[in-house]
């Protein structure tokens, strides 16, 4: 009795375990699963908005590195300007979205995707997207200042870490070399 008592359980495990794994929210994600969360989440569009973003802070930036140097002109900025959208807009956005695709797929289960999709389909999630542009831009604002204090420390501690590094190259080429017997 125990031994059949033990073979009905052992197969009802086995056949939940089997039902489990059939569950097709349990099945990786899809390609079209993935595409279908990136539209609902606009994902292109964010991506183009946060492109403007980065703009805006890498001109900063590049205005205030530039202002360092008294031989500037307006129209080496100007130019450096231009240059800084070009390269911006030459960004391949549709080509970085098809390039995420696989890891969201590594990741995400149909379920997941399913379960993000149903979400970001609401009015509130929406919004949620459609105010994150202009929240990132003005996070990126306020915390442009820290950013360039950090990066002028960080340029201060690798200008002195190449003079450290030179004078030691410079001391160890005066030294004699030692005589070898």
């Amino acid at each position: 009795m125990k031994r059949i008592m033990f073979v009905v359980c052992a197969l009802f495990l086995f056949s939940t375990v089997a039902l489990a794994q059939q569950d097709p929210s349990d099945q990786p994600a899809s390609k079209a699963d993935i595409q279908r969360y990136l539209d609902v989440m606009h994902m292109e569009k964010m991506m183009n908005g946060m492109m403007g973003a980065m703009s805006a802070q890498m001109r900063q930036i590049f205005h205030s590195q530039m202002a360092k140097n008294p031989n500037v002109t307006p129209e080496m900025l100007a130019r450096g300007d231009k240059m800084l959208d070009e390269e911006l807009k030459s960004i391949p956005v549709h080509d970085l979205m098809e390039a995420i695709v696989p890891v969201y797929q590594k990741y995400l289960t149909k379920g997941d995707v399913d379960a993000l999709v149903a979400f970001y389909s609401t009015p509130r999630a929406q919004k949620l997207l459609a105010e994150t542009p202009a929240m990132t831009a003005d996070a990126i604002k306020a915390s442009s200042g820290i950013i360039q204090e950090m990066m002028a420390r960080c340029q201060a501690r690798v200008q002195a870490e190449v003079a450290e590094m030179q004078k030691e190259q410079d001391n160890s080429a005066k030294k004699p070399a030692p005589i070898q017997n």
